[in-house]
């Protein structure tokens, strides 16, 4: 297999150990710094490509997994040949696809590596310390610790909310694989973590995406569980503990009143709201995906699109924005149907390569479903922290599972862990 740099056997494999500690460097800084996190991607990118090996690359590249990602980069960078828009937005658009160029690279090392769980541990334990954080802000008010709003020290609810429901379910899901294990002790901790994440979901701050999610991931861990059996249990749970933090949870029932009295001002007079430019900007995505069906307005016309549309509106109609807030249509606007189609083959992709059991796909699994769900509502694949989480969430976990398929030996399962 060919390297891209003569090096030595013993510097490559310092470097492809620094390569694992600086993902893991990516992970624990994710979830509180916007620039740490950038610092550790430059570096763990720069490390990676040192020790590039093509053969590993383009395996991964053949695979659907691998490939997919790579294959709408290309098209997006086409997609600046055929955009009306100054060269500049046309790289800032591409900018949004290319942290997708990094997934292969994530499969093909964490493939070879035995570090991948490293990688998940430190992004728990890491969003494990946002949350005591944010209990700590709710209990103590006067900590002094400057939140950018209540319950959430860094960053945004929205980030925090589809961190700690990651982490919930797969607490969750280790816990359900864990009961033959007879370690109660570890079984009830578990469980006791995965309550504080949705509590704090239900009671302190709620992204009101993850109220998308809950149930979808409820009803697919219900299915991993026992099948049929186990989709029944779920759903019966799900509304038993769901009337139960309704009733319980003042701040919840004020969060969906005003989601649901922002829809009805809008409805009614199309004033601006949360609610109602969500559907404004769905409704235009709509406008411009049928105008350029194929290949789309090209790539960074998004905010060009709406600058367009806005002229002589009024109202939640005349708010100028360069995300549709949703993932297909910020495709399908600057790649069409063409785009969009290799969006959706990417995510089936992903989500076939974690049809196995383990913890790595577990993870893997919930990454991809949440980020499918919430993306409805969401352009999660073009903002930095989600992107990023989804990026090296199906990279490493994937990894992991292939290195398991390779070894011929069944991926660990969470009870083993």
């Amino acid at each position: 297999m060919t390297n891209l740099l003569p090096l030595s056997d013993l510097v490559r494999v310092r470097i492809e150990r620094l390569a694992d500690w600086l993902a893991v460097g990516v992970a624990v800084s994710l979830p509180w710094s916007t620039s740490a996190t950038a610092v550790f991607i430059a570096l763990w990118f720069v490390a990676r490509v040192a020790v590039l090996n093509f053969g590993s690359i383009r395996r991964e590249l053949k695979s659907a997994a691998g490939g997919l990602p790579v294959l709408l980069w290309l098209l997006a960078a086409l997609g600046t040949l055929w955009a009306d828009v100054p060269w500049g937005e046309r790289v800032a658009g591409l900018g949004g696809f290319d942290r997708l160029l990094c997934i292969p690279l994530l499969l093909a090392q964490f493939r070879r590596s035995e570090r991948g769980n490293w990688v998940l541990y430190g992004l728990f334990a890491s969003v494990l310390g946002v949350l005591l954080l944010s209990w700590g802000l709710v209990i103590i008010p006067k900590l002094p610790w400057r939140a950018k709003m209540p319950g959430v020290p860094v960053k945004d609810y929205i980030l925090q909310s589809t961190e700690f429901l990651i982490c919930a379910f797969v607490l969750l899901g280790s816990v359900f694989d864990g009961r033959r294990m007879q370690k109660w002790q570890t079984l009830l901790c578990s469980t006791a973590l995965a309550a504080l994440f949705l509590a704090n979901i239900a009671f302190v701050v709620t992204g009101r995406t993850a109220l998308l999610v809950v149930p979808v991931l409820a009803l697919l861990l219900g299915w991993r569980v026992s099948r049929w059996k186990g989709l029944l249990g779920a759903a019966l749970t799900g509304c038993i503990i769901g009337l139960s933090v309704w009733l319980g949870s003042s701040y919840l029932r004020e969060r969906l009143h005003d989601s649901m009295s922002e829809l009805q001002t809008y409805r009614d007079s199309g004033a601006w709201s949360s609610t109602g430019l969500h559907l404004e900007f769905l409704k235009k995505s709509l406008r411009f995906v049928a105008t350029a069906p194929a290949i789309g307005h090209g790539t960074g016309s998004i905010a060009e699109q709406f600058r367009n549309a806005v002229v002589g509106e009024t109202g939640a109609a005349s708010y100028p924005s360069n995300n549709p807030h949703n993932q297909v249509f910020a495709v399908a606007i600057q790649l069409g149907l063409i785009g969009a189609s290799i969006l959706l083959a990417m995510w089936i992709s992903h989500f076939m390569l974690f049809r196995g059991s383990g913890l790595a796909a577990w993870i893997g699994t919930i990454v991809v479903v949440e980020s499918v769900v919430s993306s409805l509502v969401n352009s999660n694949l073009f903002d930095f922290s989600e992107g990023w989480l989804y990026v090296f969430g199906i990279g490493v976990a994937g990894g992991i599972v292939l290195r398991s398929r390779d070894l011929g030996m069944a991926e660990p399962s969470v009870r083993k862990l």
